[in-house]
């Protein structure tokens, strides 16, 4: 679903829209994550927003297996998952350069 390159050129207010339609997350959570991954690097929004759609995919699989409809973050458990997916996932040992 993330790949989806019309959902990636949205407005930012239609794509953080979108966000919370099938993620469930509020603005502040989004704007958290997206001002995550721009100090990792990632100053490209089209990168950007590719990579908070697979970190939202990342964290909805696991909601899904639990039945729940949005993604639920506890205190400080939102950083705790970014570093997990930064380090687990697609980005696992790769130079930040590669984000741009």
């Amino acid at each position: 679903m993330y790949c989806n390159s019309k959902v990636i050129h949205f407005t930012d207010h239609s794509f953080q829209t979108y966000c919370k339609e099938h993620f469930g997350i509020n603005r502040g959570v989004y704007n958290t994550i997206e001002s995550w991954f721009y100090t990792k690097g990632m100053t490209k929004i089209t990168r950007r927003r590719h990579a908070i759609l697979a970190f939202l995919e990342f964290m909805a699989a696991d909601f899904r297996h639990q039945a729940q409809t949005r993604i639920r973050f506890g205190s400080g458990r939102l950083a705790m998952k970014l570093n997990e997916y930064w380090c687990e996932g697609e980005f696992a040992g790769k130079d930040v350069v590669i984000c741009d």
